[in-house]
């Protein structure tokens, strides 16, 4: 699954639009790498993102297969880090 679209279904981003926004400012880490919308994720991943003032660093647990109902959505991933920036 597109890193976008993951995104949107894990409601860590509810729009994709959005994502692909924050995904294009280089906002987005994949295992230690800035990645574009179109980087497909994998269970294990490790993703780090700053999104307004806030720093969240999360583990993707499961990659489903389209789109999931806003109560599974919370065990798409685990939440491993979260700060808030200085501006």
């Amino acid at each position: 699954m597109r890193l976008d679209k993951f995104f949107k279904v894990s409601r860590v981003i509810k729009r994709r639009p959005i994502a692909k926004t924050v995904l294009d400012n280089k906002k987005v880490k994949l295992n230690g790498k800035i990645v574009k919308a179109s980087t497909l994720v994998s269970i294990g991943d490790i993703i780090e993102l700053e999104y307004f003032n806030k720093y969240t660093k999360i583990e993707i647990l499961e990659v489903p297969e389209g789109n999931t109902k806003k109560d599974e959505a919370k065990e798409l991933f685990k939440i491993l880090d979260t700060k808030i920036l200085e501006v």
